[in-house]
């Protein structure tokens, strides 16, 4: 998560795409703009990533004529009760927790969490195993490996991002952890650079995203497993508020097409370099 947040408020990305004409609408879609590959800005202010070009798809399905809108993450879904926007797109699991608020389309999307450390911690020289966890329906294995990885951790200054589904794991699982928030995630990489915190935890990408932001985070290294549902939510969807019915049957709608169309599987590929759409029956 990177840049400015007078960038943020300055950074505003307006597409219009025509369907046919009795099926013209505006959606305002809401994203943070600071979590490439997600979703960022560039040099210029101007939105990019996975999900801008996959609002765009989902736009051009639905014959709506779309803007989207940076804001910021502690802010996001409270602006979404306010009608400020319609739609949430800013890589936002879906929760049990999100769902007593508001309501999801999809999800189009799911990723692994991971933890990680500089190159040199001793965290790192624990050796834990690098297993996935699905932490849907938790096996006695997977439960050792939570157990190891809590053990490791226990007494250590772990970073996350403020609200977000890796500070609700770190703190029900993780016991004896000091856990440290951030409104970004690039203030995560810039303290565990500097020694502030002894380990971050975000989506796999966004810690890739990290590495290969500077050479002074080069050393960034991730450890131990790759943890996913549970706690961590059903993967990826598009908030709208509960009333919007009709609005999240189109999304739905849109998302099943692009998945199964393969569109969804080229456009992560092209911004994450894998594929992390949502296969039926997964």
């Amino acid at each position: 998560m990177k840049k400015t947040l007078t960038a943020l408020a300055a950074g505003l990305a307006l597409f219009a795409v025509t369907g046919t004409a009795q099926a013209q609408t505006k959606i305002r879609i809401a994203t943070e703009g600071a979590y490439l590959p997600w979703n960022g800005q560039d040099a210029s202010g101007k939105l990019i990533g996975f999900e801008i070009d996959l609002a765009a798809e989902l736009c051009k399905r639905m014959g709506a004529t779309c803007e989207v809108i940076a804001q910021d993450w502690d802010g996001i879904i409270p602006g979404l009760q306010s009608r400020k926007y319609d739609v949430i797109m800013a890589g936002m699991s879906i929760t049990d927790e999100r769902k007593q608020v508001i309501s999801f389309a999809g999800p189009y999307a799911t990723e692994p969490t991971s933890f990680a450390a500089m190159k040199g911690s001793p965290l790192l020289g624990l050796n834990l195993p690098t297993t996935a966890v699905d932490m849907a329906t938790i096996t006695p294995d997977e439960q050792k490996l939570i157990d190891q990885t809590a053990a490791s951790v226990k007494g250590k200054t772990v970073g996350v991002q403020v609200s977000t589904i890796q500070q609700n794991m770190v703190e029900q699982l993780m016991p004896g952890v000091e856990v440290r928030t951030y409104d970004k995630v690039d203030n995560l990489g810039l303290d565990l650079v500097s020694g502030r915190i002894d380990a971050l935890v975000a989506d796999g990408s966004a810690i890739n995203g990290l590495i290969a932001a500077s050479d002074q985070n080069k050393d960034i290294t991730k450890f131990g497993p790759a943890f996913s549902r549970g706690l961590l939510g059903e993967g990826v969807g598009a908030g709208v508020r509960k009333a919007d019915t009709e609005l999240q049957a189109k999304l739905d709608k849109a998302i099943k097409d692009a998945t199964a169309d393969g569109t969804m599987g080229k456009l992560s590929t092209q911004w994450f370099g894998y594929d992390i759409s949502i296969k039926s029956g997964s």
